[in-house]
């Protein structure tokens, strides 16, 4: 069993970021009041320093409010995805395998799409209800790994893809795991033992 990262793994970028950023330039006068919270947020987490209990309760609010004030966000998606699909790293199509899993943060409503486009039939990602805003379940660093075993059981991961060190709880499980830097895949862990530690 293969199991991947999304954003900076397989998508090279943020999808997040990019999908603010999107929105920014569609909804300039809602989504600004957003940029500092969103900017120290999104610092946070690529330090690694957002805590799970955190998501909700320091920037869950941003998420109920815009889906509460904006219109046609399923057809935004899918224009986001228009312009951003490629984005997807040149070289995941040749290693892709039908039954490769994605396991990422980003909402199911934006992975959905993109796994659907590029041929991932297997996802887990955070639940949001686009009507309230209200966040679900969330896939985020140990979170990660409840969510794979409540779909997929106690299932031993063969390996595991990522390029953030705030998927280490999964890559503890993993057998093997291979860090992604751009289209550059190191082997870090092998037969379960590390090759490399991550600092």
């Amino acid at each position: 069993m293969r199991v991947f990262d999304f954003d900076n793994t397989i998508y090279d970028g943020e999808s997040g970021f990019d999908i603010f950023m999107y929105y920014l330039k569609k909804e300039p006068k809602l989504i600004a009041k957003y940029i500092p919270k969103f900017g120290e947020g999104f610092i946070r987490y690529k330090m690694g320093k957002v805590q799970l209990d955190e998501v909700k309760s320091e920037y869950g609010y941003m998420l109920k409010e815009c889906c509460e004030q904006l219109d046609n966000i399923e057809q935004t998606i899918l224009e986001f995805w228009d312009e951003h699909e490629k984005k997807i790293k040149s070289f995941y199509p040749k290693i892709q395998h039908a039954d490769d899993i994605v396991v990422s943060a980003c909402p199911e409503v934006m992975l959905g799409e993109i796994c659907r486009r590029i041929g991932i039939q297997h996802f887990i990602g955070t639940e949001l209800d686009l009507t309230t805003g209200e966040i679900g379940r969330i896939c985020y660093r140990e979170a990660k790994i409840a969510a794979f075993y409540e779909q997929y059981g106690e299932q031993e991961i063969d390996e595991f893809y990522t390029d953030s060190i705030n998927d280490r709880a999964m890559m503890d499980i993993a057998r093997d795991v291979y860090y992604v830097t751009g289209d550059r895949i190191e082997k870090i862990k092998a037969d379960g033992v590390w090759l490399k530690e991550l600092d």
